[in-house]
């Protein structure tokens, strides 16, 4: 268990699962092929009793920086493509929202995109000083994914949420404790020191309570996120066929090949 990823860096210490996001010459950004190892680290650590609790963080200086979009590049079906990646998309949301496992995403750099709606997803988070959250969502011409659209407003508000769901305003780390979008913000220096040995204590904690404890903090929301995720997915589809996101691809590809 818990051996043959690629996209994925994942390392056990006693009863925590640390998975890392590993393609960091696109600084972390996520692929089909990365989603299907989330879902699949995902089962994996629901089914075993060794795990307690699961921790997201990114290698390098990026947590993520959001969705691989050059995997819609020299497609030669894309109706097919779409509707694929979308069913490979809502098949990781569901498995963040099915593992009864305690879901921990360690920010600790740049959160962009999807790094940012799973973060949303999680039970909790903490972020470095160098980290920041965005969501670029209108600007690519799409839409909020991974229960944004409910999430983020029931976190930090309405407005907030607007802001950034809508507007893709940048959300510092000062800003994101104090939107409760994060319950800590640590020092670079105190991740080895501090911030590992808390998380690993934690996973010690009695395995039954815990995650008894944690079904009944998410129960009540949990058919909204799904009624959320069916949404949103739903207009993601239509997205993807519009005329708005083609443009945004362009503009996207041809900034991308100025650099």
């Amino acid at each position: 268990m818990f051996k043959g990823y690629t996209q994925l860096v994942v390392q056990q210490q006693k009863k925590l699962l640390s998975v890392q996001f590993n393609n960091p010459k696109k600084k972390n950004c996520l692929n089909r092929f990365a989603y299907i190892e989330i879902t699949r680290v995902l089962c994996e650590a629901a089914q075993d009793d060794q795990v307690t609790i699961v921790v997201f963080t990114g290698t390098g200086d990026f947590y993520s920086a959001g969705n691989d979009l050059s995997q819609f590049e020299d497609v030669n079906d894309l109706e097919a493509s779409i509707t694929e990646s979308i069913k490979i998309f809502k098949e990781m949301v569901k498995a963040f929202v099915e593992c009864p496992k305690v879901i921990v995403s360690l920010v600790n750099g740049p959160c962009i995109g999807i790094g940012t709606t799973l973060a949303g997803l999680s039970d909790m988070v903490w972020c470095s000083k160098k980290a920041y959250f965005t969501t670029p969502f209108v600007k690519l011409g799409i839409v909020p994914e991974a229960a944004s659209s409910y999430m983020f407003p029931l976190i930090m508000g309405r407005s907030k949420a607007t802001e950034m769901l809508l507007f893709g305003e940048k959300l510092l780390p000062h800003e994101a404790l104090q939107y409760h979008f994060v319950s800590r913000v640590y020092k670079p220096s105190e991740l080895n020191s501090v911030i590992w040995p808390k998380l690993i204590a934690y996973s010690e904690l009695p395995p039954q309570s815990l995650q008894i404890s944690k079904t009944l903090l998410r129960n009540h929301e949990k058919s909204n996120i799904v009624q959320a995720i069916h949404s949103e997915c739903d207009e993601l589809y239509k997205r993807f066929h519009s005329e708005e996101f083609f443009d945004a691809m362009i503009r996207f590809n041809t900034k991308k090949s100025n650099l």
